[in-house]
């Protein structure tokens, strides 16, 4: 059987160090938006882990990017845990019939299990007790120009329910934490998170919520903390199983929940009921700036920290970043467990190049018509995945993960009349912004089921319609239009969906600038679906209400230009970019690191 992963972040950073997959910075380097930049070049140009030894007015380091590749990745996690989920999904099957000769064949498999859990420890390397609390010498980040402030980016948020064990799993979250004051954090909860749905509980009650976060300790713990799991499956058990032992949980000095013992720093307080303060804005994994809204406060009553500590740091932006590589292993890693929890469902896959909530696609089974909705409800129902805002579906196997192939493939089959369902006035992720409100928004599906219907057009020859600037194709059947910008012509989807040269088009997306939104398949799922809500931006000839289910007369319009009032697209800050390009080789002397276009991470 293969070892135990890495117990905590310094044995984790000493195996890329031998890999010689980890920089250390010596030369003094800005917190406040140098850093951050620093790692999206580093990123970009698919580098190593960076420890930055000095940032200015901390004498504690951080480590960026440390999983910034998919081999980085592979290290931290290996390939045990893959296995053991494809065995446990497997159990239903292999153990059915019951025999004891089928129970003693798993018995590798159980006796894996026995290991995993917590285990309680009376020790924990974070000596130092700051009381009271000192948060402004934590070496935290500012990563984009128009931040509200420093922010802890890796955050490990662990809350119980308030009536004890017997009432749910205790529930690890990474939620963005701003920096308001040396006790006074503002606490980012969403809808649909668990330690949200905890204070929510302790809030009625008129009661504070105790809170411990941490940072550093297992690499696990943090594709832990952002796994979308159900509710009442505890995320330490997940941790567990990844780092391939039980979690050392030690007593707490400052507050009534366990430490995660090896961990590098933990924050410990509470949140008092009926308290809200604006947080914000930060910029966020979609690629824009989320704006300022008010959230609970995180009051601490002390930091535990090692003498030494390491902070753990991420910078979120335009695909592709860090969260981008642990999204993609997460699904593979949990993939085979998605048909024991979600029969009909044989194959999931959300597009990190869209934020992951913007779109997904499924393979289901369609045994009997219109089964295929049965599981788009079970996906759009499911913990996280409920937050999911389009949702193509196919009922026949193919690579999800080849976005091309799995669009024409939709779009050889779906009848715009019956195939194309918009559901309004649902709950939304709240970083999109493209719904009336915050949190509010809809969805769609779009199913590409049974044999082909049309053959798709691969050329555009027409004359451009009347305020079109450029066509481009970006796959069989879809066709990207460039116009002006939404403010400008407002109407123009409305118009353009009547027009005789797009009548062989399935689907037509129209775009602020068409190069660049089919210069490659990232670019066009990140400039599509990030920037488009399924009730106000999809139009076609007509839509016709039948038996009160919006029936499109094709083609079908995708407006997925930039709407006005919208948040700003994330681009570094010229002054912080000229300051990076002169000081490159101060940071590494040498030329030992290739520096990366940040401001291009999200084009091939």
């Amino acid at each position: 059987m293969e070892s135990p992963r890495f117990p905590d972040l310094r044995r984790f950073l000493a195996a890329l160090r031998e890999d010689q997959d980890l920089v250390e910075i010596e030369a003094e380097v800005d917190p406040h938006l140098e850093a951050a930049e620093i790692h999206r070049r580093v990123i970009a140009a698919g580098g190593p882990a960076l420890l930055f030894r000095r940032l200015r007015g901390h004498d504690r380091p951080v480590v960026t990017n440390l999983f910034g590749t998919a081999r980085r990745v592979e290290r931290a996690f290996g390939t045990r845990p893959r296995r053991l989920v494809e065995r446990i999904a497997a159990l239903p099957h292999e153990l059915l019939p019951p025999s004891l000769g089928r129970l003693w064949s798993q018995r590798d498999l159980f006796a894996s299990l026995v290991h995993l859990g917590t285990r309680r420890t009376r020790r924990t390397p974070m000596r130092t007790i700051e009381s009271p609390p000192r948060a402004s010498e934590m070496p935290l980040l500012t990563t984009w120009e128009q931040d509200g402030g420093a922010f802890i980016t890796l955050p490990l948020v662990y809350t119980e329910h308030p009536d004890g064990p017997e009432a749910g799993a205790p529930n690890l979250g990474m939620y963005r934490m701003q920096r308001f004051s040396d006790r006074e954090f503002g606490l980012h909860w969403q809808i649909g998170k668990g330690g949200g749905f905890h204070h929510a509980v302790a809030e009625g009650r008129g009661d504070a919520l105790p809170v411990n976060v941490f940072l550093g300790g297992p690499p696990a713990l943090i594709l832990a903390a952002i796994s979308p799991l159900p509710e009442n499956v505890p995320e330490l058990m997940l941790a567990s199983l990844l780092a391939g032992q039980r979690l050392g949980l030690a007593p707490n000095p400052a507050g009534p929940l366990p430490l995660v013992a090896e961990s590098e720093y933990a924050l410990v307080g509470r949140v008092p009921p009926g308290v809200r303060r604006p947080e914000g804005p930060f910029g966020d994994h979609y690629g824009y700036y989320s704006l300022q809204h008010d959230y609970p406060v995180l009051e601490l009553d002390a930091i535990l920290r090692r003498p030494d500590a390491i902070l753990p740091a991420t910078v979120v932006g335009k695909p592709r970043q860090e969260d981008f590589f642990i999204g993609d292993f997460l699904q593979e890693l949990l993939s085979p467990v998605f048909p024991l929890v979600m029969p009909n469902v044989v194959d999931l896959w959300s597009y990190g190049e869209t934020g992951y909530h913007s779109l997904s696609a499924a393979v289901v089974r369609e045994r009997y018509p219109r089964e295929a909705m049965a599981a788009a409800f079970r996906i759009l129902g499911e913990g996280q995945l409920s937050l999911t805002k389009f949702l193509l579906v196919l009922d026949q196997p193919r690579d999800l993960r080849d976005f091309r192939g799995t669009l024409e493939h939709v779009l050889a089959r779906f009848d715009p009349r019956t195939d194309l369902y918009v559901f309004s006035n649902l709950s939304m992720d709240t970083l999109d912004y493209n719904g009336p409100r915050v949190n509010e928004g809809s969805k769609g599906v779009l199913l590409g089921i049974g044999a082909p219907r049309r053959e798709l057009p691969r050329r555009f020859e027409a004359t451009l319609p009347g305020g079109v600037r450029r066509a481009e194709v970006f796959c069989g059947g879809c066709l990207v239009l460039e116009t002006a910008g939404a403010a400008e012509e407002p109407d123009i989807a409305a118009r353009l969906a009547d027009h005789p040269s797009l009548a062989p088009w399935p689907l037509v997306v129209l775009v602020d600038d068409a190069a660049q939104a089919t210069r490659s398949e990232f670019n066009f799922l990140w400039v599509t679906f990030t920037r488009f809500e399924p009730a106000a931006d999809l139009y076609a000839r007509e839509v016709v209400l039948r038996r009160l289910h919006p029936s499109f007369e094709g083609p079908v319009l995708l407006d997925a230009r930039l709407a006005p009032g919208f948040p700003d697209e994330l681009f570094c800050d010229e002054i912080t970019a000229r300051r990076v390009d002169q000081r490159w080789r101060e940071y590494f002397p040498g030329g030992s690191v290739e520096m990366g276009d940040s401001s291009r991470a999200h084009l091939d």
